[in-house]
């Protein structure tokens, strides 16, 4: 099963189940709680949210879906921002794995979540959204549910200041389009040691995100030994050579389980370009081996696409959280990894 972000109104997710960010009383409120009430049918699942009676911050119970498109509704009681020094962020933590296990436990293949506590609640969308992210990939890993975060306008989803000036500087120099009279071509490189380089690695090390160094480039030898694979023998080879195992490698490529078995089981199948970098990612391939593991699928990256420089970014740097890489795809408009 596999993460997305789509924007979107969560009354009207076709999923197994959606997530109300509840009060503790479990009451027809105002955001998204009021909207989720009001879609589904005020009276009667205020009559049964009365019946369950309350519901502890952080804590997740299960009610009728009603009118809507959803079976069933989650609600979790998410933390009230006091500043960050009062247990929001395990509270709400807890909110998303809560309502996760419940989902699966009663079976539920898929859930949808708003963006806890970031609205009336107070909790700055930018540290919602980290713990948010954070999350949903750790649960992912070890369970099959399809899990939707679902923001409903672009206000909503905010990155942190730092990774959001970071990023838009990195696109602002190397971005083809915004740079017409550089001399560009669509060929990749490694980055070098610059300064503004080293201003962008610094910032995102402060944010617990990238290690301080990057991985070496492959040698001759294995570039010769590997001249006539496909795509799929490159990755079975390389997700043996890494001691990795189907499981691990397709969850952390945010790839489901069905499209890895065609994969493995078709030599000459050819995936989608995202599809592709995400299995370097997962596998945690520099750039060099990135291109080409894509190259195998008919693929490369490009300066002139917005989303191929914030992946060689990424990339570039050894970051292989491809939930937090999907979380800034999102913010610029741009396809996310996986399938």
């Amino acid at each position: 099963m596999t993460f997305e972000i789509v924007r979107n109104d969560i009354t009207k997710m076709k999923v197994d189940v959606i997530v109300n960010a509840a009060n503790s009383s479990l009451q027809m409120g105002g955001g998204v709680c009021g909207a989720i009430f009001s879609a589904a049918g005020a009276d009667l699942l205020q009559d049964e949210c009365d019946r369950i009676g309350h519901c502890e911050p952080g804590q997740a119970v299960m009610s009728g879906g009603y009118a809507l498109p959803a079976k069933n509704i989650i609600h979790t009681v998410g933390p009230i921002w006091h500043g960050g020094n009062h247990g929001e962020a395990k509270i709400l933590e807890d909110c998303y794995l809560n309502s996760m296990d419940l989902a699966h436990k009663h079976g539920h293949k898929s859930i949808a979540f708003p963006l806890i506590s970031s609205g009336l609640y107070g909790y700055p969308k930018d540290e919602a959204l980290q713990v948010a992210i954070a999350s949903i990939g750790s649960y992912l890993l070890q369970h099959d549910l399809h899990v939707i975060l679902v923001v409903y306008d672009q206000s909503s989803f905010v990155l942190s200041e730092k990774l959001f000036t970071s990023v838009e500087k990195y696109i602002d120099d190397h971005y083809i389009e915004e740079h017409p009279d550089r001399r560009r071509n669509n060929e990749m490189y490694s980055l070098h040691d610059s300064s503004e380089d080293l201003i962008f690695i610094n910032t995102l090390e402060n944010r617990n995100i990238f290690p301080s160094s990057t991985k070496p480039k492959r040698k001759l030898e294995d570039l010769i030994n590997a001249l006539d694979e496909t795509f799929s023998q490159q990755l079975l080879r390389l997700i043996d050579e890494k001691g990795m195992h189907d499981v691990e490698t397709y969850k952390k490529a945010n790839v489901d389980r069905k499209l890895f078995s065609k994969i493995r089981s078709d030599k000459d199948y050819k995936p989608s370009k995202s599809t592709a970098i995400a299995f370097a990612i997962a596998l945690e391939l520099n750039l060099d081996e990135t291109l080409d593991l894509m190259a195998r699928a008919g693929y490369t990256l490009s300066r002139a696409s917005k989303s191929d420089v914030i992946i060689e970014f990424f990339l570039a740097n050894g970051f292989y959280n491809i939930f937090e890489i999907n979380e800034v795809l999102f913010k610029y408009a741009q396809p996310l990894l996986g399938a």
